[in-house]
């Protein structure tokens, strides 16, 4: 017996909810999400959802109200009586804190985890976690996607030459070589210290990359600075044509600028997040993602098999 299925959109990407309706044909419920005279947040669910299977789409990047919002939300589901309900995060934010690497610091990826399970999520469908332990972070059922096939297919169509997939940090190596085998490239690695959280100095490249066409593979863009010095000394390595592609478009800081004055030629992000019309850098590509994360809303809500769509 398979419970009707319902989606439910926030607000912090509202266009990627409409675009994930459109390809499942199913119309999202509606819902009153406002705040009081205060400014606390307030939420009420307007259609009936007693005993259908939820699925709330909503990224929980900053301000922190997107993560709020997406409590309050899971909270209205099971106080309604849903039979399921489903977070679909596209972008899971708190994610960078995942570990205790020096004193007197917060795990926040764990405690995060612990707030949707403990707002009463029955299941969690992410796409491209920042780190593969974050899974084990719940204890309820995780399906982290990935969003290399729909990164892959563009980059295909470019028809590059020669091309070596750049890792611009050793966590990335195992997606890097994945994707390097999918595009049969050859495989380089960006070796970088990391002054603070959120800047980064490139030592040097392991690999050769004089004469390739590059890709610069990562999960996350946010200040840009690791993507821009890594360009930087690919190219005086000898690199020729220079793109990056990441699942997250964070952009913080001066990043659009970064790009822009670096030799990247095109930057290729999903809507994971959304990014503004008319963005001061003219070499950002985004590509929609709205189809695999239906895709697999589907097949949770059939019961079908979802293993295929993790390629």
């Amino acid at each position: 017996m398979y419970y009707e299925l319902k989606l439910i959109a926030g607000t912090a990407n509202p266009e990627l909810g409409k675009k994930i309706s459109e390809y499942l044909q199913v119309a999202l419920c509606e819902v009153e999400i406002g705040h009081f005279s205060d400014g606390e947040l307030k939420v009420r669910i307007q259609d009936n959802i007693r005993g259908r299977d939820i699925f709330i789409i909503q990224s929980t990047f900053a301000p922190a109200d997107n993560l709020l919002e997406l409590l309050l939300i899971i909270d209205a589901c099971r106080r309604a009586s849903a039979h399921r309900t489903t977070a679909v995060i596209p972008y899971y934010g708190y994610a960078r804190q995942d570990r205790k690497d020096q004193p007197r610091v917060p795990i926040s990826a764990k405690l995060v985890a612990n707030l949707i399970t403990t707002a009463g999520a029955d299941r969690v469908l992410a796409l491209e976690l920042h780190a593969a332990q974050i899974q084990g972070f719940f204890d309820i059922q995780v399906d982290n996607l990935f969003a290399a096939p729909v990164l892959f297919e563009y980059i295909r169509g470019m028809k590059m030459r020669n091309i070596t997939v750049v890792s611009p940090d050793v966590g990335g190596i195992k997606m890097g070589r994945s994707f390097a085998k999918r595009l049969g490239a050859n495989l380089a690695i960006v070796d970088k210290r990391r002054a603070t959280a959120d800047q980064s100095e490139v030592m040097n490249i392991i690999g050769e990359v004089a004469g390739s066409d590059i890709v610069i593979l990562d999960d996350i863009i946010s200040t840009a600075g690791t993507i821009t010095q890594a360009a930087e000394v690919l190219k005086a390595a000898g690199a020729r044509k220079i793109i990056a592609a990441a699942t997250h478009p964070v952009f913080s800081g001066q990043a659009f600028e970064k790009i822009e004055k670096s030799p990247i030629e095109e930057v290729i992000v999903t809507n994971s997040i959304p990014v503004k019309d008319g963005l001061p850098c003219s070499k950002i590509k985004v590509l929609d993602v709205s189809p695999l994360l239906g895709e697999a809303i589907r097949r949770i809500h059939t019961g079908e098999s979802i293993s295929n769509l993790f390629a």
